[in-house]
């Protein structure tokens, strides 16, 4: 009854109380008062309310530089980046304050406070006590507050959140020269915890399918004192437990006991490997999760804490050029997530902390187009983000918010090794990114050796850094923007008369050969340049592009029917060359009016897709055959076809898949009026993670006009095809003809 009444009175006081046996809980998520001040001093008065996990524009009454932050441009201008010493507002102060009921029932425990993500620069404040400040922004922030605490009475915890503009040069990362704004706040888990003097501080359960086994490395925070007199103890006992269960089931799988010591007033770290047997392994189509309870006893056999944890058994290498999961190859086909980018989303709001949105966005919509794969690109997430993709299966690269220089190598480190201790145990996470499109011989060379030392159980990207620069280069992240010069081309016409542009073509690789002769996975992570607002718009960066392909006065319809042909076109030129380790198309979800742009349509959260997100699911399909001819509707170097004549190209099909699979092709040509005037089917076989090329010589008809081509896959036992398309021109001479669209 004494338990029931303590988490009666903290459900009434301070939200939600909860107990783990060795730990209580107090989330302070929630609402919270929240004001800014010019000067690093508290508001007088709070006047606004803010949710805690969120950014401080969703508090209400809005802050009063809102509209800066989120206005909306009239017009596009090509523009290729931002500077941001160029800021356009007046960098504040954040200042959080709430109150709560601390149980008396808790006095002699020891209360940690902890803030999971919270930037830029953080300080802490209990009861008028200054507990302590951080300028981490993307791991853990966690003080002990047990000597500021008024036990059974009310506490004032205030935690000021300083401005992008203010955060120190040690800082690892934290710029973009895509990004506009850098909104500040607290934006991922806060709450108290309990514990007796020994505490779970931070713990990795790295599995090894291929070994049968998990290393457990636990680290102890001690929270008794130091030794302050000659010949007073320097370390004490310590006991930790690892129990693990089924998580859905509850079965206990296994048990292990390490018998150690901690020493006082310190972190130390405890290792030990756990036997598993009849291993149940974590795939993208079986993610099977585990649960670990790490409990710990102090000298006196008196539990101290305990700690759950969620991991999966999967073993994630490589092998030559390609990545492995459980020792078999394994093909990434999937998108980015660009979250710090979203973040200055006009209709961000609070979309980020919503799970049910967060969870169509990662994991129904990914899928349903057959991607196993995203990157967390400039920038991760969330916790609960990283819990949906591993219930999901989604395997992720998981990128620092680093791209161009920014940071001291003593506090990257630190943050970094904060980074793999705090979301290691995610199994969905299989790739630690460094850095996005830069150089740090630091982190290359000495870093990254070091953490691989700490979480050996998955690769390390660092951005353009290749085997010249690194002395073990694990992967490259490649992207291959085929149209990145028309944003700096005047004379398009005659650019493209020079180096013409072969949409379409899949053999073709002009300036990318370096990918093809590269010794490490090569992960195409970004391709495309054919971005649009959700308004049909394009991006910054694409002005030329739909400009020169369309015109000027081309519709939202007409730029996203382009868009949706290109990105199938571009996909399967990347699919096809089997020694790509994965395809990562850019991007899933970023700020829409930005430099790039993603693929939903009007209010993002509706999540309503556009038509290049339908045909993804054709271009990413596992099994597909694809056209290999250049396309002849957008591209203007290619002549026209002479009625009547033959076509001569490939089909190709590919297969991602351990096994050999069988199907039909079926190769069909249609009029502008949507009429079939061709058919004809045959079998193929398509041989495990293979490639194969079909020889067509196609008769054209007589009949002059825009036609379209399309291939369709039906792999046996499967019930709707796979669809790749061409547009092909058939004139006497070179006139503009109308083609026929069709829905996927």
């Amino acid at each position: 009854m004494k338990k029931l009444g303590i988490i009666l009175v903290a459900l009434i006081f301070c939200g939600i109380m909860y107990a783990q046996e060795g730990r209580m809980t107090i989330s302070l998520n929630g609402e919270w008062q929240f004001d800014q001040t010019l000067e690093a001093f508290p508001p007088v008065k709070y006047t606004r309310k803010i949710p805690v996990p969120g950014l401080v524009h969703l508090a209400t009454p809005r802050i009063d530089q809102y509209e800066k932050f989120f206005k909306k441009p009239d017009n596009v201008e090509l523009e290729e980046q931002f500077n941001f010493l160029n800021r356009d507002y007046i960098p504040k102060y954040n200042w959080y304050k709430k109150i709560i009921d601390i149980p008396a029932a808790m006095r002699g425990r020891e209360a940690f406070i902890s803030i999971k993500k919270s930037q830029y620069v953080t300080q802490v404040y209990v009861n008028g006590i200054d507990i302590g400040s951080s300028m981490e922004c993307y791991t853990p922030v966690e003080f002990p507050i047990s000597h500021a605490l008024k036990f059974g009475g009310k506490n004032e915890i205030i935690i000021k959140v300083g401005d992008r503009a203010w955060l120190p040069s040690q800082a690892p990362g934290s710029i973009d020269k895509e990004k506009v704004h850098y909104l500040s706040g607290i934006w991922d888990d806060v709450e108290i915890s309990f514990t007796g003097k020994q505490r779970v501080h931070k713990a990795l359960l790295l599995p090894s399918v291929a070994e049968g086994k998990v290393t457990a490395k636990i680290m102890v925070r001690s929270l008794y004192p130091p030794q302050m007199l000659y010949a007073d103890p320097m370390w004490d006992k310590c006991k930790v437990t690892i129990d693990i269960y089924e998580k859905k089931s509850g079965i206990k799988v296994a048990r292990q006991t390490i018998e150690g010591s901690a020493k006082r007033d310190n972190n130390t770290v405890l290792v030990t490997e756990i036997p598993m047997t009849d291993i149940h392994k974590w795939t993208p189509d079986d993610p099977f999760l585990y649960k670990g309870v790490i409990s710990i006893f102090d000298d006196l056999d008196r539990l101290s804490d305990t700690k759950e944890i969620s991991f999966g058994m999967r073993d994630f290498g490589k092998k030559g050029k390609h990545f492995t999961l459980n020792g078999e190859k394994i093909y990434l086909r999937g998108s980015n997530i660009t979250l710090q980018r979203f973040f200055e989303d006009p209709d961000c709001g609070n979309l980020a902390w919503d799970k049910e949105w967060v969870t169509k966005l990662m994991s129904e919509y990914p899928k349903q187009v057959n991607w196993n794969a995203m990157r967390i690109c400039v920038g991760i997430v969330p916790d609960f983000w990283y819990d949906i993709a591993d219930e999901a299966g989604i395997m992720l690269q998981n990128e620092w918010f680093y791209w161009q220089n920014h940071g001291w190598n003593d506090q990257t480190r630190q943050e970094f090794t904060s980074w793999v201790w705090s979301d290691g145990n995610h199994p969905s996470i299989v790739i630690w990114d460094a850095i996005n499109e830069n150089w740090d011989d630091y982190i290359g060379n000495i870093l990254v050796p070091e953490l691989q030392e700490l979480d050996p159980t998955r690769l390390w990207d660092t951005g353009y850094m290749t085997a010249d620069e690194m002395k073990n280069d694990q992967m490259d992240e490649p992207h291959p923007y085929r149209a990145l010069t028309l944003m700096h081309s005047d004379e398009l016409n005659e650019y493209f008369t020079k180096t013409p542009y072969d949409l379409g073509k899949l053999d073709e690789w002009r300036g990318f050969t370096h990918l093809l002769d590269a010794g490490s996975p090569q992960l195409v992570n970004e391709y495309g340049w054919i971005w649009l607002w959700r308004d049909g718009r394009p991006s910054k960066l694409t002005v030329n592009n739909y400009n020169y392909f369309l015109g000027e006065n081309a519709t939202p319809d007409q730029r996203r029917e382009l868009q949706a042909y290109w990105l199938q076109l571009e996909t399967e030129w990347l699919r096809v060359e089997r020694s790509l380790a994965g395809v990562l198309a850019f991007c899933h979800l970023t700020n829409n009016y930005g430099f790039t742009g993603d693929w939903f349509i009007d209010n993002i959260r509706d999540l309503r897709p556009a038509p290049v997100f339908k045909w993804f699911k054709h271009c990413f399909s596992p099994t597909a055959v694809f056209i290999n001819v250049t396309d002849e509707r957008y591209t203007k170097h290619i002549a026209p076809h002479i009625p009547g004549s033959q076509l001569v190209f490939n089909l190709i099909g590919v297969n991602d898949l351990n096994a050999s699979v069988d199907g039909t092709i079926t190769l069909k040509l249609y009029n502008d009026k949507g009429t079939e005037v061709y058919a004809k089917s045959q079998p193929i076989v398509i041989y495990e993670y293979g490639k194969v090329n079909i020889p067509y010589l196609l008769n054209l008809p007589d009949m002059p006009g825009g036609y379209l081509l399309t291939a369709e896959y039906l792999q046996e036992g499967k019930t709707d095809p796979v669809v790749s398309r061409r547009y092909i021109k058939v004139v006497s001479e070179d006139t503009d003809f109308k083609y026929c669209e069709i829905n996927p």
